[in-house]
């Protein structure tokens, strides 16, 4: 059967931080709609983090295999990371099934290095960019005891029926939209929309071969249904004039955390692209995972965004920081910058390990 997608109620909109081993968590936690991942990136930025980025597909490895197991078949990863961190980590995750879509850059500017880069010591250009890969998951259907895509699987199942490929239109009502489009073997191939696939169903299971049926099927019992279909792609939402270059200055002023003027964290991301990111691929009520905290600056995105979010932080000053955050945050206060934790209050569900 085809996994269901949690729609969470409002109440349970409430972010969920654990302090511990995302590992630990993963599988107490909703399937996700999206990940947002911002670990190690090999520059010891943490304990734990690698002090070199050759060690980052060890380093990723099982979290990938917890993401890969327990995701839908919807599911869009977001990947932080340095160029070489991802470039490195980029095979693991087309190993376990992660279909990349595009890479984004963030480009912080130039004054991100004002005053901390000597032109007459360096020896490369100076670095204000990171990388955030997004991928989708590569879904694969049962055809005659064989997993095969999407596009291969539609095309088998119209073929099973025994009626020929140029009555994909009369189905669908097109002129010729679905034998250009929904049944081409080439790489224009477009995937069928619920509403045009549920006339495909429906037209092979009163007209193919009677003994084939059900049609569009992966269990032998029934046919997928539209929404089922639909639900077998990512989403995204394109905001117009975005681009896969974000110019966006690094984190300052009253959303960065700091405490004796120094910053808490070496790396925080602007709230502007996460919620950009999250709202992109996902729809309110769905659910985020955060699997490595820090502040929790996507938790507090997704809540912003109504969807529902499962952080983990292993440090417990920064799993303080962010359980401060996230309260204030669903009690709409001003975020805390320089404070001592206090207490979690009800705005923030927290466990620890």
């Amino acid at each position: 059967m085809l996994p269901a997608v949690p729609r969470p109620s409002q109440r349970d909109l409430r972010p969920t931080l654990v302090l511990g081993d995302a590992l630990d968590h993963y599988g107490a936690w909703p399937s996700p709609t999206v990940i947002v991942s911002d670990g190690a990136y090999g520059v010891s930025g943490f304990p734990g983090d690698p002090p070199t980025p050759d060690g980052l597909a060890d380093w990723y490895a099982p979290h990938v295999e917890a993401w890969s197991r327990r995701a839908l078949p919807s599911t869009t990863l977001w990947f932080w990371n340095t160029e070489i961190g991802w470039a490195l980590v980029h095979p693991l995750l087309a190993q376990h099934g992660w279909e990349y879509r595009t890479c984004h850059i963030w480009d912080k500017g130039i004054a991100h290095i004002a005053g901390n880069a000597n032109t007459r010591t360096l020896r490369k250009f100076p670095v204000v960019t990171e990388v955030c890969a997004h991928y989708v998951r590569e879904v694969k259907l049962d055809a005659g005891g064989v997993k095969v895509p999407m596009k291969a699987w539609l095309r088998q199942e119209w073929e099973r029926s025994g009626l020929p490929i140029g009555r994909t239109n009369e189905a669908c009502g097109v002129k010729n939209a679905a034998t250009r489009k929904y049944f081409t073997r080439c790489h224009l191939w477009y995937c069928p929309p619920a509403e045009a696939f549920e006339r495909l169903v429906a037209f092979a299971n009163t007209h193919g071969r009677p003994e084939g049926r059900p049609y569009f099927t992966v269990d032998g019992r029934r046919s997928l249904t539209g929404e089922e279909w639909a639900g077998l792609r990512s989403k995204f939402h394109c905001e117009v004039g975005v681009t896969n270059v974000w110019h966006e200055p690094a984190v300052r002023g009253a959303e960065r955390f700091k405490s004796e003027a120094r910053a808490l964290h070496g790396n925080q991301k602007p709230l502007k692209l996460l919620d950009r990111i999250i709202r992109a691929s996902s729809d309110p009520g769905d659910v985020v995972w955060e699997p490595f905290g820090g502040l929790c600056s996507a938790a507090v995105a997704a809540f912003s965004a109504g969807r529902a979010c499962y952080s983990a932080e292993i440090a417990s000053h920064y799993h303080g920081l962010a359980v401060e955050r996230l309260a204030r945050v669903a009690f709409r206060e001003a975020p805390l910058h320089a404070a001592a934790p206090r207490p979690a209050r009800a705005g923030v569900r927290v466990s620890a390990a």
